[in-house]
């Protein structure tokens, strides 16, 4: 039996507490139930009690002994950040791709040439699963540091039924033996291999009838994704792929309007997708749906940065009343960090989100996101003890500093493992 933690004199207590349930949008975005003074009881890794410092310390006056004490003067404490689109699991890197787009070339010319997706798609299927746990067991660690205790990941780099299932079973071990909750989604749609050039509509049958099935038998996955993007997945082919995977329970997800404007954000608010991904080129009419249909826009303001892409319009998309959340994207080629504070720093500088918005779509719509609230993402009683202590004394400090991690320790759970 472990001790209760005690985690008191927080400076803020960011608690990211609503009435409201649901993703947030517009204004509730920039309430983040901060206590001055701030303590938080969590006892065999649940939350018991969040108030004042006074409050706690007259609440648990006779069992104060008990406790790991843990003084939080002048800090910051938060829920743990959460990273609603990943694709952890992968063989290999692409350095040289880093390399050639500086010389000039585009995603879309990387990946015509044998690059891209495709790459990593030949080294993950060449990799072990046990080279595979190896390699996401250090990104994952990269995560705890940079304040990370729950990340969604995605297949996508197999784009057969053998290697699909090995992403997966990956993540399933990892989710079993790693102290970050790893939330899976299944991605076969990622883009089409090679020898279904010119057969696309084949491969999505193969996707549909040979791959899902499989994937819902073996429960691997929560959520299907697709690219739906000009050159890779149509419209049409991303919406078949989708609502098959509704009829095994799956969520829809959707990468959308990454490259050009292709009708991506429609089509999320269209099958009722939890998210839809990316959306540097969405269409005010796709922005308008998505705010109808609740959808919320996870945005990847690193992804952009490093493709050297215009960012997505987050503030429009706040101001039209759609629920935004933010990620890292981590992935080989356009996007190899684990900073989620970083992503939060360029959330505000690129799409121009306050402090308060960056936080609230690092921590509850990123849990909303991926259909984990009720257990992270904010500060409550009855959910995981999963915190942050960062070395700044507000919210505003940790977006003010560009790409600095401020994170002090983490707790999982309410044990230490920062």
């Amino acid at each position: 039996m472990t001790k209760p933690l005690w985690i008191k004199h927080a400076a803020q207590l960011a608690t990211l507490a609503s009435d409201t349930a649901g993703p947030r949008s517009q204004q509730a975005m920039s309430d983040l139930g901060i206590i001055e003074d701030g303590s938080l009881w969590v006892e065999e890794g649940v939350i018991q009690a969040v108030g004042t410092t006074i409050e706690l310390e007259q609440q648990y006056a006779e069992r104060a002994h008990e406790a790991e004490v843990v003084d939080a003067t002048g800090r910051l404490v938060t829920p743990g950040l959460v990273d609603p689109h990943t694709h952890v699991v992968y063989g290999g890197s692409r350095e040289r791709e880093f390399e050639m787009r500086l010389e000039g070339a585009t995603y879309m010319d990387i990946m015509n040439a044998g690059g891209g997706i495709h790459a990593t798609m030949r080294m993950t299927r060449e990799a072990s699963e046990e080279e595979l746990i190896q390699q996401t067991t250090c990104r994952l660690d990269s995560f705890l540091v940079h304040g990370v205790t729950t990340v969604e990941g995605k297949s996508g780099y197999g784009m057969n039924l053998e290697t699909e299932l090995k992403q997966l079973r990956v993540m399933k071990k990892l989710q079993e033996t790693h102290v970050i909750d790893l939330v899976p989604t299944f991605m076969g749609a990622h883009a089409v291999p090679a020898e279904y050039k010119g057969r696309e509509d084949e491969f999505v049958d193969v996707l549909i009838n040979e791959m899902l099935p499989v994937v819902a038998e073996e429960k691997l996955a929560v959520f299907n994704d697709v690219f739906c993007e000009k050159g890779v997945f149509t419209p049409e082919q991303s919406e078949r792929v989708l609502e098959a995977g509704k009829q095994y329970g799956l969520i829809p997800k959707i990468h959308a309007d990454e490259i050009e404007s292709y009708g991506g954000a429609e089509l999320a608010a269209k099958v009722g997708a939890i998210s839809a991904e990316h959306l540097l080129k969405a269409s005010d009419e796709g922005i308008q749906a998505m705010a109808k249909s609740g959808t919320i826009a996870c945005l990847l303001p690193s992804t952009a940065l490093y493709l050297r892409e215009e960012a997505a319009a987050g503030r429009k998309m706040i101001d039209a009343g759609v629920a935004v959340a933010i990620s890292t994207d981590c992935n080989p080629g356009s996007s190899p960090t684990t900073s989620m504070p970083l992503a939060m720093n360029l959330a505000c500088i690129s799409m121009r989100l306050t402090p308060a918005e960056a936080l609230t779509a690092a921590t509850y719509n990123a849990a909303c996101a991926i259909k984990s609230e009720d257990k992270v993402g904010s500060l409550e009683l009855g959910k995981q003890g999963d915190v942050v202590v960062w070395d700044a004394k507000s919210y505003q400090e940790i977006q003010y500093f560009f790409g600095v991690n401020h994170v002090n320790s983490v707790w999982k759970k309410g044990e230490q493992v920062v």
